[in-house]
């Protein structure tokens, strides 16, 4: 109850937390000058949270006179989190500690065999497997996880945690992948969101778009999204739908995802080939075997950065399919930033000068336009956050 003892006590402790991970190493006289809190108070509540394992004393200070102060510090490695990228491709893992700092990571391929009701249970078997195969790595055990954030390339419902629509790879696993599911499979709190959402966060706090009002994460892969943040804060809109762009409408009445996606460059680049009747490249490893033969999305980058016309042709008529969508966001938002990310808008290196040409000519609004700094690690850097952040909140409320 507010104003009892066990409340100001509590209140106390949170106000040391906060400073203490905002600050870094503190001696206990610091505290008490940076939280306003008496000195004895602060001692008291410090020996409260070390008994917690939450904060743990460093050594003396370096003073340059008199006697040393005891320096205390919030202790990270007091629990962790976990960020899961379940992607239409790879699975992503990190492990953190509670500073978001990503100590373990690996990457697997997906895997979906057999009747979807077998596949449903073996992918829940499949990722239980990789936790525990991390954990064993790092030397931990699962009383030490206190929440997995799971990014998913679907729409995730914000009430019920289902999801009504995923990337085409993974249509049937709906249930498999629902907050549910995932939260019955594991042992610890489990936090569930959109990837592209989770990718744009990891950017925010982390990333190339950290400090920036207003921008727009533009991830483009096997699928295609958008995660917009104002403010330091996701927008989700009706049904969590903000950022579906996949569902915008082309001239020719395709969806923007069948225009943009990983398989939309190929279908692109084979009627291009098929129009041309040219080969696009000879096989560096075999100087025979034509690239057209066996085309894929990183093949016909690897051309373009070679400098061969036909891929260069290619790509700059997918860069103004690109840009069509990003005049579309601009006028509606008017963004500082948009970041490209996923797979295909990941390649920064070929489809910036591009599009920048685009929007510097085309644009009435023209906002900065840069490529992910984080990469394939972007949604396991939102989903570690996400972990981290209802992680603290619950140490939080259990000191009230």
């Amino acid at each position: 109850m507010a104003g009892t003892p066990q409340y100001i006590r509590n209140l106390n402790e949170n106000l040391i937390m906060d400073a203490l991970i905002i600050q870094g190493t503190m001696s206990r006289a610091e505290i008490s000058r940076q939280t306003g809190l008496s000195k004895p108070t602060v001692s008291l509540a410090v020996e409260h949270l070390i008994d917690r394992n939450l904060v743990r004393e460093m050594g003396p200070a370096d003073n340059a006179q008199g006697r040393k102060a005891t320096l205390i510090r919030f202790n990270e490695t007091a629990y962790y989190v976990c960020g899961i990228d379940i992607g239409a491709t790879r699975i992503r893992v990190a492990l953190s500690d509670l500073n978001g700092e990503i100590i373990a990571y690996r990457t697997y391929p997906m895997v979906v065999q057999g009747a979807y009701e077998r596949a449903e249970a073996t992918m829940l078997e499949l990722l239980r497997s990789h936790m525990n195969e991390l954990l064993e790595e790092n030397h931990l055990n699962w009383d030490q996880i206190q929440c997995i954030g799971f990014g998913i390339p679907g729409v995730v419902l914000p009430e019920s945690g289902r999801i009504n629509r995923i990337v085409d790879p993974l249509a049937g696993l709906e249930e498999a992948f629902s907050l549910e599911s995932l939260s019955g499979a594991f042992p610890c709190e489990v936090i569930l969101e959109n990837d592209v959402n989770l990718a744009a966060l990891g950017e925010y706090r982390s990333g190339a778009a950290a400090g920036y009002p207003l921008f727009v994460f533009f991830s483009i892969g096997t699928g295609t999204g958008a995660g917009i943040m104002v403010h330091g804060q996701l927008l989700r809109g009706l049904g969590g739908l903000t950022g579906e762009i996949a569902e915008m409408l082309v001239d020719d009445g395709r969806r923007l995802e069948e225009v943009l996606s990983a398989d939309g460059l190929m279908q692109l680049a084979k009627d291009y080939l098929d129009q041309h009747d040219e080969l696009l490249l000879e096989a560096a490893d075999s100087g025979t075997d034509a690239l057209h033969r066996h085309l894929t999305p990183e093949k016909l980058f690897e051309a373009a950065r070679s400098g061969e016309v036909e891929a260069l042709d290619i790509l700059q008529q997918y860069s103004q399919k690109i840009a069509s969508a990003l005049r579309q966001i601009s006028v509606v938002l008017a963004p500082d930033l948009i970041v490209l990310g996923g797979g295909v808008g990941g390649n920064g290196d070929v489809l910036l000068p591009l599009l920048r040409q685009i929007i510097s000519e085309q644009f009435p609004v023209q906002p900065q336009l840069i490529c992910s700094k984080l990469g394939e690690q972007a949604v396991v850097t939102g989903a570690v956050q996400v972990a981290v952040q209802q992680t603290m909140l619950n140490l939080q409320q259990a000191m009230e």
